[in-house]
């Protein structure tokens, strides 16, 4: 991906993929580093916050190389992931079972699933409403979400120095230890990502109640929390 513009549609489908195949290998290393480890933190508040009772069954949208899907199995809970990657599939280290699929339509029959959670992807996919209408369809009723993605620090001196580091350094760490155009694109890939309050309408508009917002970690990261409705 060596365009400054963002790609659209199925070529965003297309390009997202084959990116994610490409720094598959070392994805694990470059996210620990560049996150100073925050990401562990982040994951098991989320499965905490879903407040699932053991054995739920929890889908992880995007799994990538399976580590969502270790914190869930951690809390007792039954992962399964699925991610479109094949080479973030074939660079899993995870017990749970992993299924190849877009998370658009995805191949689990509706109202199944006890949870669906997903790490910093909705700004990957083509297209947010057909996604939370996906994950509506197949949560049972009074089924939880934990969607984890980037966010920007509201306190200007802490968003001006994330920007630099999401801007200039990520990038330069990505270039050492994995894909220099793959890590130029993720921190632009957040303009891909609508205002908080569009995705809490977002997953209103499809049944979900109680939505909240987390912010984390001083507001790098958001976390949002719902029900369906019952």
């Amino acid at each position: 991906m060596h365009s400054d513009e963002l790609p659209q549609g199925e070529e965003k489908s297309i390009a997202v993929e084959n990116m994610f195949d490409q720094i598959a290998p070392r994805y694990d290393l470059v996210n620990r580093l560049m996150t100073f480890r925050m990401d562990v933190g982040w994951r098991r508040r989320t499965v905490k916050a879903l407040q699932l009772p053991t054995g739920s069954v929890v889908l992880d949208l995007a799994c990538g190389t399976g580590d969502f899907c270790n914190d869930l199995l951690r809390y007792g809970l039954d992962p399964i992931g699925i991610d479109f990657s094949n080479g973030m599939l074939s660079a899993a280290k995870t017990d749970a079972p992993l299924i190849r699929a877009d998370a658009l339509c995805l191949p689990i029959p509706s109202s199944s699933v006890d949870g669906v959670t997903c790490g910093f992807a909705l700004r990957n996919f083509t297209n947010l409403d057909e996604f939370f209408a996906e994950i509506s369809r197949v949560l049972k009723p009074g089924g939880r979400i934990g969607l984890l993605d980037v966010a920007e620090p509201s306190n200007p001196l802490l968003r001006l120095g994330h920007s630099f580091y999401f801007g200039k350094v990520v990038p330069k760490i990505g270039a050492l230890l994995s894909d220099r155009n793959a890590y130029k694109y993720l921190p632009k890939s957040v303009q891909y990502l609508p205002e908080s309050y569009e995705l809490l309408s977002g997953l209103q508009a499809v049944g979900f109640r109680d939505v909240n917002r987390v912010l984390l970690s001083g507001g790098i990261t958001q976390l949002f929390l719902g029900s369906l409705s019952e």
